[in-house]
C-alpha cells in the first residue's frame, strides 16, 4: 500500500462518496439525491430549527432554501415561523414525511449491515469507522450535562466498567465501589457530563457531591477512537467549571496504578497527591485540587 497520506486520504474519500451515494440522483432508490435526504433525516431525528439544520449540514442559506422548498413541494415537510421567535423558522415532517423518513431509516440500516458484513473482522472495521468519524466530526463535539441514567451516559459507563475489568488484575465490580448507582452525580448535588460526536457518546465524567467539604471527580472515560485528541482535558475543564458553579472550592479523585496514563494526566493538570480518603477497594492513588 502506498505510504503517501494524501493519496490514501483521497482514496478513502472516493470510496466513501461512492458507497454513500453522494452522486446518485436517487439516494437509496427513493427518487431524490442525498442532499434532501440528509435534511429529511435531520428533521426526523428531532432537529427542527432551520438555522440549526443548516449549520449541522454545513449548507449555505441558498441551497438550504432550495432543499426545503423541494421537500415542501413533495408534501414531506412544513416550514413555519417559530412560536418562540418569529425571526426563526422550524421544519417538521408531515405524515408522508414520517413515512419517508422511516423508509430511509430501514434502507440505511440494511446498507450499514451489508457494509459491515463484507469484512471478516467486523469489530476492526467498526473501530476504524469510529476513529474516522470522530476525527472528521471533531469540531462538532459537544459536552452536555445529563442524568447518569441517560442511555448515552449508561453506554459510556458500561464501556468504562468493561475496560477497568480488563485492566485491573482483580477485575472490576461496580457494586463494590462507592456510589455504584451514581446517585450523588445528579443536580443539584452533583453532575454528570458526556461528550457527543454527531450524537454518539465518546466520553464522560461525573461530579459527585459529598457532605465532607469537597466534590469528587468520578468515572472519567474517553472512547478509544477519541484518545490523544484532548477530550479528557476538555471534560475535566467542564466538570471543574461545573463544580465551581455549585459552590465547590475543593475537588478530590482517586485512580489505580493500572491506569498510569490517568495518574500522569492528573499530575500534569496540577492535582496534588494526598493520603487515602475513602474505603473504595480499587484505587491506590488519591489526588486533590483547589479551585
Amino acid at each position: 500500500m502506498p505510504s503517501d497520506p494524501i493519496l490514501r486520504t483521497r482514496r478513502f474519500h472516493r470510496a466513501v462518496t461512492t458507497e454513500a451515494g453522494v452522486l446518485d440522483t436517487s439516494f437509496l432508490g427513493r427518487g431524490r439525491p442525498l442532499g434532501p435526504a440528509r435534511v429529511l433525516n435531520a428533521i426526523g431525528h428531532g432537529m427542527h430549527d432551520v438555522g440549526e439544520i443548516r449549520a449541522y449540514l454545513r449548507l449555505d442559506s441558498g441551497l438550504m432554501s432550495r432543499l426545503l422548498r423541494g421537500l415542501e413541494e413533495e408534501d414531506l415537510i412544513t416550514v413555519t415561523p417559530s412560536e418562540e421567535d418569529g425571526r426563526r423558522r422550524e421544519a417538521r415532517l408531515t405524515e408522508a414525511g414520517l413515512t419517508e423518513f422511516a423508509e430511509y431509516e430501514r434502507l440505511s440500516d440494511i446498507q450499514a449491515q451489508e457494509i459491515v458484513a463484507r469484512h471478516p473482522n467486523p469489530d476492526m472495521l467498526l473501530n476504524a469507522m469510529d476513529i474516522v468519524a470522530t476525527a472528521l466530526g471533531w469540531d462538532r463535539v459537544a459536552v452536555e450535562e445529563v442524568p447518569p441514567s441517560d442511555p448515552r451516559a449508561r453506554a459510556c459507563l458500561e464501556e468504562y466498567y468493561a475496560e477497568l475489568g480488563r485492566r485491573f488484575r482483580s477485575g472490576f465490580d461496580v457494586t463494590l465501589s462507592a456510589d455504584p448507582d451514581a446517585s450523588d452525580m445528579t443536580a443539584p448535588r452533583g453532575a454528570f457530563l458526556i461528550a457527543l460526536c454527531d450524537g454518539m457518546p465518546i466520553g464522560c465524567v461525573g461530579l459527585k457531591g459529598t457532605d465532607k467539604g469537597y466534590f469528587e471527580i468520578k468515572r472519567l472515560w474517553v472512547a478509544p477512537s477519541a484518545r490523544g485528541m484532548g477530550l479528557a482535558g476538555r471534560l475535566m475543564d467542564a466538570v471543574e467549571t461545573r463544580a465551581a458553579a455549585l459552590g465547590g472550592t475543593l475537588l478530590r479523585l482517586d485512580t489505580n496504578s493500572a491506569l498510569p496514563e490517568a495518574v500522569a494526566f492528573y499530575r500534569k493538570r496540577g492535582w496534588r497527591e494526598i493520603e487515602r480518603f475513602n474505603e473504595d477497594p480499587y484505587p491506590d492513588f488519591f489526588f486533590e485540587l483547589e479551585i
